[in-house]
């Protein structure tokens, strides 16, 4: 049996896999991302988890994770999950790597990922040999459910939005501008805050101020991120995540602005991963 993870900033999802590739157990944890998280608080993740295993032990895991591009995030992560799951081989790779080959499996490509956070890069079939610092919802980021929210509430509280979407927010959330600035400059994981605001978006698509909101968000996905890559009109690009799967009509819009020819979307990679892996 093995495991396979494909980690966010929000949410972890996993599958146990059987010999033949036949999909055993998959189930949900909360997010982990070991940029953000201290080595206790990923320890405390993974131990919560084994009691969702039965008593299993995998023969091999591949953990795919938000944070994990850096040798000593890796490191960390790998002894964790070795330590925890008591399994010798650990693969720990980026959530970019997963969304690539979840999306293109062995083909060429350009994958990007729209969920809390955001992520592109260029896949040779086997590797990823080009990719765009994302830089995080401060810098970057751009289409995410992140930087949506942000641009969501900082256009509402100062009433660049449609008249009376502000008093509709404040009400339906029930938060106060004290509370917001709390949740985003002082408490953890603003991130996770502000694409949490991802639903009311999707409830208001119809005001032209939220779809122009989310349309100009992906163009500008497209314009810093894409079309920075070497003869990007050639490729299909690929989308995994919550965000590009539940407002495609509108990335849809903002690709043929932008002339850039979209292939998969896909909520989740974990199909892809499978397949990968039990035909790798």
């Amino acid at each position: 049996m093995i495991l396979i993870a494909d980690s966010g900033s929000t949410k972890t999802d996993w599958c146990m896999v059987e010999k033949g590739g036949k999909a055993a157990q998959r189930f949900t944890t909360k997010g982990t991302n070991p940029f953000f998280q201290t080595q206790e608080e990923i320890n405390a993740e993974i131990a919560a988890l084994k009691p969702r295993l039965k008593g299993k032990q995998p023969e091999a895991v591949y953990f795919y994770g938000a944070g994990c591009g850096f040798p000593d995030k890796i490191n960390t992560v790998t002894r964790i999950l070795q330590q925890q799951l008591q399994t010798s081989f650990v693969e720990v790779n980026t959530d970019m790597l997963a969304a690539a080959r979840g999306l293109c499996g062995h083909r060429t490509g350009i994958a990007c990922i729209l969920g809390t956070g955001s992520n592109s890069c260029f896949y040779d079939g086997e590797k990823i040999v080009a990719n765009v610092s994302p830089l995080g919802f401060i810098l970057g980021d751009e289409g995410s459910g992140a930087v949506l929210g942000k641009l969501l509430i900082g256009n509402l509280l100062k009433n660049q939005m449609t008249p009376g979407l502000k008093d509709e927010f404040l009400q339906q959330t029930g938060l106060t501008l004290a509370e917001i600035i709390e949740h985003v400059y002082r408490k953890p994981f603003p991130n996770r805050f502000l694409a949490g605001f991802s639903p009311f978006l999707a409830q208001h698509l119809h005001d032209p101020s939220v779809h122009n909101l989310i349309l100009e968000s992906f163009c500008e996905f497209f314009r810093r991120n894409v079309m920075q890559y070497e003869d990007y009109q050639q490729y299909k690009v690929h989308f995994t995540g919550s965000i590009a799967f539940y407002y495609q009509e509108i990335l849809y819009a903002a690709a043929n602005r932008m002339n850039i020819s979209i292939g998969n979307i896909s909520q989740s990679p974990m199909e892809g991963l499978l397949q990968y892996h039990t035909d790798h």
